[in-house]
């Protein structure tokens, strides 16, 4: 099976040769990185077996957040961390999304308007959901900044799991919607969340290198439920470590073409074949900015109202004792790595690795 790491190696140096002048660091960064992922130029682990003597090799990986093989782990223990925040009740996923007319600015100020994207549409939906006729509650959000389609456009969108319901103004009680299927109007959360982008972009100087009827049209949000705690911190992990392009979608490299499977509006996938060197330009505008946080919290969920956070606990919690309702346990996930086992007859190793130095270059 071919992976991206082989196409980066194999097109990767006469890309960087090619556009190395507009290339910016974190994309160099993420060209090396894939290149030398789980190879020896970050070096390994030597085991040998003591059944068989067969000597296995474990390169190390290069944990960088947009590589491929590197997000299993990481994805295990973010879901585990995050239960810890999770209340017993039902959750809503909101998404956002913007004008083609807006990406291409937001493209070329890639930290602001990011920053600027998750913190409109995180405000937008808490001002929407504290109206009376809605909600009328203090909710939590939890907002992905999400940047392709399945095709690799760049689509940025900000994904917001959310309860359905809030807390009160006066802390003591929890407050639901009055319907359990419709839980906020999409319109209203697309006007007011374009509302705020433009305030923003005027305050940060980017409003007039948008077209002026960016701010006039529609913008789309969507809205639905998505179950219960833990079912909706699996669906919205999923947008946490999902990757602009997996290997397992690689079906096709010939070293001048790459083939990968994608799905279109309608829900169908199909293959999409790109130049190789098409295919590493449209991977690389998904790299996010050095230390750019993707994983943003508001409202209860923030970490300045975590004891509001705890009394909307302690109130749902006695409300499902109340009814007679046990919340279910949470799924144990365990993500202690296993100790490594010899390919070729199955034998644990029972001595410790020997140490494999680099072989990269300085940086």
């Amino acid at each position: 099976m071919t992976e991206l790491a082989q196409i980066v190696r194999d097109a990767g140096p006469a890309y960087t040769q090619r556009f190395g002048d507009h290339l910016l660091p974190s994309h160099r960064r993420v060209l090396r990185d894939l290149a030398w992922c789980r190879t020896p130029a970050l070096g390994g682990q030597l085991y040998c077996c003591p059944r068989c003597s067969h000597e296995h090799v474990v390169y190390h990986s290069c944990r960088n957040r947009h590589c491929p093989k590197c997000q299993g782990a990481d994805a295990e223990k973010w879901l585990d961390k995050q239960r810890k925040l999770l209340l017993p009740c039902d959750y809503g996923l909101a998404t956002c999304t913007v004008p083609a007319g807006l990406r291409e600015v937001a493209r070329s100020h890639q930290l602001t308007v990011y920053s600027i994207l998750m913190k409109s549409a995180a405000h937008a939906l808490l001002q929407v959901s504290a109206q009376g006729r809605f909600i009328g509650g203090k909710t939590g959000v939890m907002a992905v900044l999400h940047t392709w389609t399945r095709a690799m456009v760049y689509h940025p969108h900000v994904h917001m799991l959310f309860p359905v319901g809030g807390l009160g103004d006066d802390g003591a009680c929890w407050i639901r919607p009055r319907s359990p299927r419709y839980i906020l109007p999409s319109y209203a959360l697309a006007k007011v969340f374009r509302e705020r982008v433009e305030r923003a972009f005027r305050a940060a100087g980017l409003y007039d290198l948008v077209p002026r009827q960016v701010w006039r049209k529609r913008w789309v949000a969507h809205v639905k439920p998505v179950g219960g705690g833990e079912r909706a911190l699996l669906y919205l992990s999923r947008y946490v470590f999902r990757i602009a392009l997996t290997n397992r979608r690689i079906v096709a490299y010939d070293g001048r073409h790459v083939t990968f499977l994608a799905k279109n509006q309608r829900g169908h996938e199909g293959p999409v074949t790109l130049d190789v060197e098409e295919l590493i330009r449209r991977f690389l505008q998904h790299v996010l900015p050095l230390h750019f946080v993707k994983v943003r919290y508001y409202g209860l969920w923030a970490p300045a109202c975590r004891a509001r956070l705890e009394a909307a606990r302690l109130i749902l919690e006695h409300h499902r004792e109340a009814i007679g309702r046990t919340p279910r346990p949470a799924r144990t996930v365990d993500i202690a790595p296993a100790w490594p086992r010899c390919p070729r007859c199955g034998a644990s190793y029972l001595h410790p690795a020997t140490p494999i130095p680099q072989s990269r270059p300085p940086p």
